[in-house]
């Protein structure tokens, strides 16, 4: 059976925690980064995915962890593909969490992508199927269980020093990443870039990558669908978000967003709304 389906939403109790459902076979994410956690539990096939250098793979029971910030992909390891059940929540909740049941300051950090952990995988099912169907109380209840189990299996990294991370990295790829976000609609070319940074291009497209995980283009779509999915929940029509974050048309910002949320623009807004 090579029907896909998939239905993202905002966890009906906890700011700050979206929720996606999913059977995927021939699509795949492209390279891209979450500015929360990603919390993948494997229900039946295999998901395929690029994280930090390797490649990974998730099989029925196994739970998938993606770190705020790390570039990964996703596609099908098998030919029937991957079902499974994902939890987006923000640093900020997950720190919040750990912080209450007395981890030191700073915030969760997952070592593994993958783990096996049939308690923690139970738990997990548990609070999404009441993120979909349950009640408030119960949703958040179960969902906090969950990161409890999980947080077992993490690290705490410090808090980050003044500026973060943006701070250390070299001057000329800080320059570049402001002007990207500031031209959304009308980004200058690659030489344009290097010259306003300071570098060659050359330069500037190692030093880049080596920084983001990304190529400049790719970093700036990226940006794009981060304020795409900002307009859409304020509430703005596909067709105007694409006006507005730089993409050609409908289309183009519908295939962006797809390969980087995995469902498309009126259904992320949609399942938003609904939420």
């Amino acid at each position: 059976m090579n029907t896909e389906v998939a239905h993202y939403w905002s966890h009906p109790a906890l700011p700050g925690v979206d929720l996606l459902r999913a059977r995927f076979v021939s699509h795949r994410f492209t390279r891209h980064v979450h500015d929360g956690y990603a919390i993948a539990l494997i229900e039946d096939g295999v998901e395929e995915f690029e994280y930090a250098g390797s490649v990974e793979r998730a099989g029925r029971g196994a739970i998938g962890l993606v770190n705020p910030g790390v570039v990964h992909t996703g596609q099908a390891g098998v030919p029937d593909g991957w079902s499974y059940r994902v939890l987006y929540p923000s640093i900020e909740v997950m720190s919040g969490i750990a912080a209450d049941l007395g981890a030191p300051p700073g915030t969760p950090f997952f070592p593994d992508p993958v783990i096996v952990d049939p308690e923690a995988a139970r738990s997990l099912r548990a609070a999404h199927r009441a993120g979909e169907h349950g009640d408030a109380l119960a949703a958040s209840s179960l969902f906090r269980a969950a990161v409890a189990s999980l947080l077992r299996h993490a690290r705490h990294v410090p808090p980050a020093g003044r500026g973060g991370e943006a701070a250390r990295m070299p001057a000329a790829v800080r320059a570049a990443r402001e002007i990207l976000h500031e031209s959304l609609v009308d980004p200058p070319s690659l030489e344009a870039l290097a010259e306003a940074a300071g570098v060659g291009t050359f330069q500037l497209m190692r030093a880049f990558r080596a920084a983001t995980g990304l190529p400049p283009h790719a970093y700036l779509n990226q940006v794009r669908v981060r304020r795409a999915r900002a307009l859409l929940d304020a509430g703005l029509r596909p067709a105007e978000v694409a006006a507005r974050t730089g993409f050609a048309d409908q289309a183009h910002l519908t295939r962006h967003f797809k390969r980087t949320v995995g469902v498309p623009p009126g259904a992320y807004r949609h399942g938003r709304a609904s939420a």
